[in-house]
């Protein structure tokens, strides 16, 4: 028997810009899995996707950043998108909300453009990751290594270059959360590579 994910995602953006199927895909795959994504973001209201530079749905924010405590969620989920993470490294509360998952030693799973708020958290430097191929120069001056591949997972940090990595993205994201809340309730943390 497989084992189900249980528990609250915490998925963080912007209130625009994000790159709607790589919100939707890893909701899904989330949902699919047991787990209950609970959209975040600096405002309330909704939250405007774009399909590349298109105008794309509005997604309801289910918590502002200030509103929400990480303390209530399992993982941290990082949709991708040009402006998304852009706006979300210009605000020190999403950044402060995602450095606390890797503080508190829960998992994080992020996307093309999403690592930028990881870089903004100080959180990559002694990490191996992979984003969109654009964000590699700011993951190595932030301390990080870059690496060009459809997904690499380093100690509960599960990264993805673009939207069509989505199908092994979500697939090692699951596997990734699931994993680590098995070992956060009764074992040892730590893996690195993919």
């Amino acid at each position: 028997m497989t084992a189900r994910l249980r528990g609250k995602v915490a998925v963080l953006v912007a209130n625009e810009g994000i790159e709607q199927v790589e919100l939707t895909e890893p909701w899904k795959a989330l949902e699919e899995a047991g787990a209950q994504p609970v959209l975040i973001a600096p405002k309330s209201g909704p939250a405007q996707a774009v399909n590349h530079t298109e105008k794309g749905d509005r997604f309801p924010v289910d918590q502002t950043v200030a509103e929400a405590d990480p303390s209530d969620f399992i993982a941290l989920m990082l949709p991708g998108g040009v402006a998304n993470p852009d706006k979300l490294r210009m605000d020190p509360d999403a950044v402060e909300f995602a450095r606390s998952f890797f503080d508190s030693g829960k998992p994080v799973a992020a996307i093309c453009h999403g690592p930028w708020t990881l870089v903004e958290a100080d959180v990559v430097r002694g990490r191996t990751l992979t984003s969109y191929p654009s964000l590699k120069t700011d993951i190595r001056n932030a301390g990080g290594t870059w690496v060009d591949a459809e997904v690499h997972t380093d100690n509960g940090l599960v990264t993805s270059r673009k939207p069509d990595d989505l199908p092994a993205f979500c697939a090692a994201m699951v596997a990734e959360f699931t994993r680590t809340k098995e070992d956060n309730q009764g074992g040892s943390r730590g893996r690195t590579g993919t």
